[in-house]
């Protein structure tokens, strides 16, 4: 079988090993999209757990070895999965065909803090992006699984690519309802770039000044953050669900601001009946939320 010549997003050539019929998908946002797609075509098997976070997360073993033994590995890239990145790169090693998700949707850079100009890889909070995303791993699939049925996996591509275009229409509808005076918003760290870039917000800063939640924050920092809080009237502080609120908390007690915490599901889906089992899901529970803390009618 050759590789496709795809610079950067997919590497590696299927080994025709028995048990290559399977995806391997590193985040559960990622692998929800990937069983969309696949259906029952293929096995698909998600790494990350519901509530994990995928900066710190690492792998079992086990799991190691079923990276080594898929048909194709799905992972987002862009320095995400900082504890399963070796493991990626080993399965490349093994001829192993990898897809990096985030280098093919146009990813942007971060503009400010201690990661800026370095690619930012939270692509998904932009729907636009995520339906680029579809496009690549059902190619990949298609490509790389074995005995996978294409007009079956482009069928199931099809069908969610319209889920997720009125997903997005639903979204900029919703989001219409804050004025752009009030589109500020201020993160437990820098997840919500993409989500800015597309519905027109300003991200004022994060508690964490950084991309990634292994990174922790200064007095300084929080000093310049509860500046720039009181300078916009920010009404609320928005800390992803998978990490603990208490440096939102604190931000909030030491500056003596009036800043209600708001718990929002931005690196990791739930599990079933906790708000945002899917990526749909996810999507949808977050543009409430931002809405009922930004919009007029919430303050």
């Amino acid at each position: 079988m050759a590789c496709a010549a795809v610079p950067l997003l997919l590497t590696g050539c299927a080994a025709g090993e028995e048990d290559r019929g399977s995806v391997v998908v590193t985040t559960n946002i990622l692998g929800d999209v990937t069983r969309e797609i696949v259906g029952d075509q293929a096995e698909v098997t998600v790494l990350m757990p519901p509530g994990a976070d995928p900066h710190s997360f690492g792998v079992s073993a086990r799991q190691a070895a079923g990276i080594e033994r898929a048909g194709l590995v799905v992972h987002n890239g862009l320095g995400l999965e900082e504890g399963i990145a070796r493991h990626v790169d080993a399965a490349e090693g093994q001829d192993v065909p990898t897809l990096a998700v985030g280098e093919g949707v146009d990813p942007l850079p971060y503009t400010s803090d201690a990661m800026e100009g370095q690619p930012d890889p939270h692509f998904w909070t932009d729907v636009e992006r995520m339906e680029a995303a579809v496009q690549l791993i059902s190619d990949a699939v298609v490509e790389h699984v074995p005995g996978v049925d294409e007009a079956a996996v482009r069928e199931n591509t099809e069908d969610y690519l319209g889920e997720l275009a009125e997903l997005d229409t639903w979204m900029t509808e919703r989001f219409a309802e804050i004025p752009e005076e009030r589109r500020d918003l201020v993160t437990n760290h820098h997840v919500f770039g993409y989500l800015a870039d597309r519905h027109d917000f300003h991200v004022v800063g994060a508690v964490i000044p950084s991309g990634t939640t292994l990174a922790s924050p200064s007095a300084s920092d929080l000093d310049s953050l509860a500046g720039a809080i009181r300078e916009h009237d920010v009404p609320a502080v928005f800390a992803d669900s998978s990490q603990p609120d208490r440096l939102a908390e604190v931000l909030a007690e030491e500056a003596g601001l009036d800043v209600e915490v708001v718990a929002l599901h931005s690196e990791s889906l739930t599990d079933e009946g906790g708000g945002a089992a899917t990526y749909a899901e996810m999507m949808r529970a977050n543009t409430d939320a931002i809405v009922d803390a930004l919009a007029p009618a919430a303050r």
